[in-house]
């Protein structure tokens, strides 16, 4: 019989690797933001935290908020986030990285269910599901780029609660997850209380400023200032 390649084999660290635990936001910082929107939280962080608008409520309306159990992939397969129901803890928000893969779906009704029973507050996944009716009726929000029936395989590698790439954005775990039907905001985990606060200081002044702007009371000076400052020419 020929002898398998050493090359195909699986090894233990990078690659193939759990992390049980990781430090979680205080609740309270997490509950937080349940105050603000997406766009709030985005423009908080210099716009450069928000995941691709491609990954989408695809469930149901409800936010999401929580802190980040991360997931890495190896496409086409889902192990890992099956294992994820043995880690999580009620109010995480799993986020999985596929690799880049979108052939296979990775998730769908069962594991859906089993994670609501789990406590799990929902699932972003840069990649494709399944079942998308089974899954809604659970009313668990999960956050996908699409749709297929073609279903993952279960052996691994991949790795969870480690650093991965979701959406354009790095998440590592106990970040924390905003999501709503804008979008996908990350606050990273130790700027958490900062950006929090930030948001809380300028919560009055930005509400007042668009209740002027819904009665019409606003001005565009700045707009002209702006292209004028940067040297726009003018023909009338």
């Amino acid at each position: 019989m020929a002898e398998k390649l050493k090359s195909a084999e699986m090894t233990p660290g990078p690659g193939f690797m759990i992390r049980n635990n990781f430090p979680r936001p205080p609740k309270e910082i997490i509950e937080g933001f349940a105050e603000f929107e997406t766009a709030d939280v985005s423009d908080s962080l210099n716009r450069l935290y928000a995941m691709n608008g491609e990954i989408r409520n695809l469930s149901n309306d409800k936010e999401l908020l929580g802190p980040a159990l991360t997931v890495k992939l190896y496409p086409g397969d889902n192990l890992m986030i099956h294992k994820t129901l043995d880690i999580a803890k009620p109010g995480d928000v799993v986020v999985v990285d596929c690799s880049g893969a979108m052939t296979n779906a990775v998730f769908g009704d069962l594991v859906a269910n089993k994670a609501t029973y789990r406590g799990i507050a929902g699932f972003i996944i840069d990649g494709l599901i399944r079942d998308l009716p089974g899954v809604q009726e659970t009313g668990m929000p999960v956050y996908a780029r699409g749709t297929t029936p073609f279903g993952p395989l279960h052996r691994g590698p991949g790795e969870i609660n480690t650093p991965i790439s979701c959406g354009g954005v790095v998440v590592h775990p106990g970040d924390i997850i905003k999501a709503d039907l804008t979008g996908i905001a990350v606050v990273p985990r130790d700027y958490g209380a900062e950006i929090l606060e930030r948001l809380r200081a300028s919560k009055a002044r930005q509400a007042a400023y668009v209740e002027d702007v819904k009665r019409g009371v606003f001005s565009n000076a700045w707009v002209e200032e702006q292209l004028r400052s940067t040297g726009c020419a003018f023909n009338d």
